[in-house]
């Protein structure tokens, strides 16, 4: 099986690194990518965004398998071109994807399939801001409605941080999301879904904030750590069967069934798991850490999604211990980050085995020097028989590249390895 990864992060960098390690995976190859994905795989130029290039680089590859990692892709429709050219795909349609693409439309997806999530409110006009502001709080949730990567949410006891940051959406003509606060430790759990068939991932959990301590402007995620000591087994098991598998059900319901990677961000409070976001791709940097506890081949696990035949495949298999990712970041982030920065230390192994290097945001300079070319600019990954030990590894690896500005939070699991997270007894 020949594949093509569509994207340039980190988290296609641990796709490109699994699938390498498929046995039925022959070639790989990656598009844009970046200079960490180039030593492991061979890189195209494409337009990532545009299905008619994608379609046209997966022919003339000859793929048997088109990987797509980002959300924009998916919600412009890159995966219906490509299917629509006969090419298997692994990603949903753009009709599905607005699980993602579309606040209002995941909301109202969970309400008809019963799941359990925020209390929300859409508003699309400055004048009715304060009013419904006034509706939120005492910590008030203000998000954009569309894609952010991110970081277009504000979470904040300050009810004029909350109304500035509604303001400033709704003059950059998008609208805004209202929610009520959901307590509790989150979860980010990844699950592979074929129409109604569903197949959990181990579950991870992310730091969203910038700073130690879960401090500073919320990111695209500055770690991730699996699998969660401190989340039973029977919860895990609930979120599947109360959270996921209804929302695949209902999409089948409605029409636009879901095919690829359902990632549902959740909050368990004291009466149980509920729903804070979902996306329609492999979160990032969550990806970076469970890819690299799994012990299947994920090449069969992606082309069985993609084929609508996930049901026939085996569960997925993991090694044991765990992942802890640590993000690298350029100076500034999250605000504009510079770049051009030369890393050094940043070599990547590609065996992934005490600590790997995962490319984000790096780019090759005509001297053949490796520079800064994004905000998150390389994932750490350690690997050890406990989370004590994959931290260690992780920042021990960390600890020998120098990025000059470049910033990481130094609490990664740290919070899960003193065992300091617990689910709340229920009220």
């Amino acid at each position: 099986m020949r594949v093509l990864v569509i994207g340039s992060g980190a988290r296609e960098h641990a796709l490109v690194l699994a699938l390498r390690k498929d046995p039925s995976v022959s070639a790989v190859y990656a598009a844009p990518g970046n200079a960490g994905i180039a030593q492991h795989a061979e890189v195209r130029a494409v337009d990532a965004t545009s299905g008619e290039e994608v379609t046209a680089l997966a022919q003339e590859l000859g793929v048997d398998l088109v990987v797509i990692g980002p959300e924009v892709p998916l919600v412009l429709g890159v995966a219906d071109a490509v299917r629509a050219a006969g090419i298997p795909a692994f990603g949903p349609s753009a009709a599905a994807a607005r699980i993602e693409g579309s606040k209002a439309f995941a909301k109202d997806v969970m309400n008809a399939a019963g799941v359990r999530t925020a209390h929300s409110e859409i508003v699309d006009h400055p004048g009715e801001l304060d009013a419904a502001l006034d509706r939120f709080g005492p910590t008030w949730v203000v998000k954009d409605d569309g894609l952010a990567a991110g970081k277009g949410v504000v979470v904040t006891p300050d009810r004029s941080v909350a109304r500035e940051h509604g303001a400033e959406l709704l003059e950059q003509g998008h609208p805004v999301l209202l929610e009520s606060f959901l307590d509790g430790p989150e979860v980010s759990l990844f699950c592979l879904v074929d129409g109604e068939t569903v197949v959990p991932l181990l579950p991870a959990q992310d730091h969203k904030r910038v700073g130690d301590g879960d401090t500073g402007p919320n990111t695209g995620g500055m770690g991730a750590y699996t699998p969660l000591p401190w989340l039973p087994d029977e919860t895990l098991q609930a979120i599947v069967d109360d959270v996921v598998k209804p929302v695949a059900a209902e999409m089948v319901r409605r029409g636009v069934p879901f095919s690829g990677l359902l990632y549902a961000g959740l909050a368990i409070g004291q009466t149980g798991p509920a729903v804070v976001e979902f996306n329609c791709r492999f979160g990032d940097p969550e990806t970076q850490a469970v890819l690299a506890m799994l012990d299947s081949p994920l090449g069969e696990l992606l082309y069985a999604t993609a084929t609508g035949t996930l049901d026939q495949v085996a569960a997925p298999r993991w090694k044991d211990g765990a992942a802890v990712a640590v993000v690298l970041a350029a100076e500034n982030y999250p605000a504009r980050p510079r770049s051009g920065d030369v890393i050094t230390g940043a070599e990547s192994s590609g065996t992934g085995t005490e600590s790997e290097v995962l490319h984000a945001g790096t780019a090759q300079r005509e001297d053949g020097a490796l520079v800064s070319a994004g905000g998150r600019v390389l994932a750490i990954v350690g690997q050890g028989p406990d989370l004590a030990q994959a931290r260690k590894n992780a920042y021990d690896r960390l600890a020998g590249i120098k990025l000059p500005g470049g910033h990481f939070r130094t609490d990664i699991a740290l919070a899960a390895t003193e065992g300091r997270i617990s689910v709340p007894t229920p009220a």
